[in-house]
């Protein structure tokens, strides 16, 4: 049972957050407004649900989700694929498909999530057929305090001149204690990259769909990559990804994900089409969800002394809400605790271990229904300091509410008193 203390809290917390709970369902309205628009405009119907076998030549289902969500996403043309297993994946793809020996690739916003690092080989060729083993230089650009650093942009875009092949955008913060991108703040940097290069700009969307009324295709990235089982699948979704962007960036992409000149014209659906486009068309609500927990989550561990970010009470633009505990039983008793208020897996109790593709141990809570889904109630950090606690997803308000309480009361050390 809930303490009485955090009740009261709990209480507070929704009285206060009325004006920013009102904003998200405005955000929620305008992109679902969308989203239905060019569900009807895409002639979408109960016939492209079918699956197909094999090459999947003529799926007209898989075509017309690849239609709606370049349009959705203000894009020339996107490819979305239950095949691609996680975000990492999709960039991968997006990375490979843009790049060439001697290019560089250069990222705008401090080193990218944890995952990629090795994909990119940030520590060198070694073999393993990473980007550096084809020849790719890997730069990068970090924030000073806490702002892009327009001034050191320009100086490696002078420094490498055309061989700046890809311009690289982390939207969210991945495991840095740094602000989440803004749309306007992607737009501004498309604008600078491309008066100056003509450097593909490249953004990984993990964590922002939907939660603004725009997307970085809007304001001028060239390609934008994502998860289904994150913000776009809508927590229906049980695998997949995409990339939408530019036709030339999305075909180049296309071209690694199946073969030069097949592309995006082979890829059997195999059944998935359905659960792909509720998916999509939920995510605005889904993701509306998500983020009225964050501030909720926000605003209780702020009373109770510790540092959060962002605060409850500030914009956001990804479904992400840190949680800085200093020290790292706080960060397991957190995950911990969000573990056991989970629908899935929940007398299960989390421990740090050395995941594949990260650098330190990393503790993960994911009572999820689909496993790894990030749009579903989870939490997760890597074992260092500052020991910093990622909070994200739940599919309804009610059942993020009760974990952030649930692990609140655990981690204090509280009965129903």
């Amino acid at each position: 049972m809930i303490s009485e203390k955090l009740k009261q809290i709990s209480i507070e917390a929704e009285r206060d957050l009325a004006e920013q709970f009102a904003e998200l369902e405005k955000i929620c309205f305008e992109n679902t407004e969308r989203i239905l628009h060019y569900f009807k405009e895409n002639r979408v119907s109960d016939t492209m649900f079918a699956g197909t076998t094999g090459y999947g030549y003529d799926d007209i289902g898989r075509d017309a989700l690849d239609k709606v969500y370049a349009d959705v996403f203000g894009a020339e043309s996107a490819f979305v694929r239950h095949t691609i297993p996680n975000g990492t994946t999709a960039l991968s793809i997006g990375l490979f498909g843009l790049l060439r020996p001697n290019d560089v690739m250069l990222s705008v916003t401090n080193a990218p999530y944890d995952t990629l690092c090795e994909v990119i080989g940030i520590n060198g060729a070694n073999g393993d057929g990473s980007l550096a083993d084809f020849g790719v230089q890997y730069d990068q650009v970090d924030f000073i305090e806490d702002k892009i650093d327009y001034e050191g942009i320009e100086k490696k875009l002078n420094e490498y001149g055309e061989r700046v092949k890809v311009v690289f955008i982390q939207r969210s913060k991945g495991y840095l204690n740094r602000p989440t991108l803004t749309i306007d703040e992607i737009g501004k940097i498309c604008d600078f990259v491309h008066a100056r290069s003509k450097a593909y700009v490249v953004v990984d969307n993990c964590y922002g769909e939907f939660c603004e009324s725009r997307e970085p295709c809007h304001v001028g990235a060239d390609m934008i990559i994502g998860s289904l089982i994150k913000n776009p699948g809508g927590g229906i979704a049980e695998s997949g990804g995409y990339i939408a962007g530019t036709k030339r960036a999305v075909e180049l992409a296309s071209y690694r994900l199946t073969s030069v000149g097949t592309g995006c014209e082979v890829g059997a659906s195999l059944g998935q089409n359905r659960n792909l486009f509720k998916g999509f068309f939920l995510a605005p609500h889904v993701v509306m969800q998500a983020k009225k927990t964050a501030h909720f989550a926000s605003y209780v561990y702020e009373k109770l002394g510790f540092e959060v970010f962002p605060k409850y009470n500030e914009f956001r633009s990804d479904i992400i809400q840190t949680i800085k505990f200093g020290y790292p039983e706080g960060l397991i008793k957190f995950c911990q605790g969000i573990q056991s208020a989970s629908p899935v897996d929940s007398y299960v109790t989390p421990m740090p271990w050395a995941m594949p593709g990260y650098q330190d141990e990393v503790i993960m809570a994911a009572g999820a229904f689909t496993q790894g889904s990030s749009i579903e109630l989870s939490a997760d950090g890597p074992i260092r300091p500052p020991y910093t606690a990622f909070f994200q997803g739940s599919l309804t308000y009610e059942s993020g509410k009760i974990a952030i309480l649930t692990s609140a009361q655990l981690l204090l050390g509280e009965n129903n008193a």
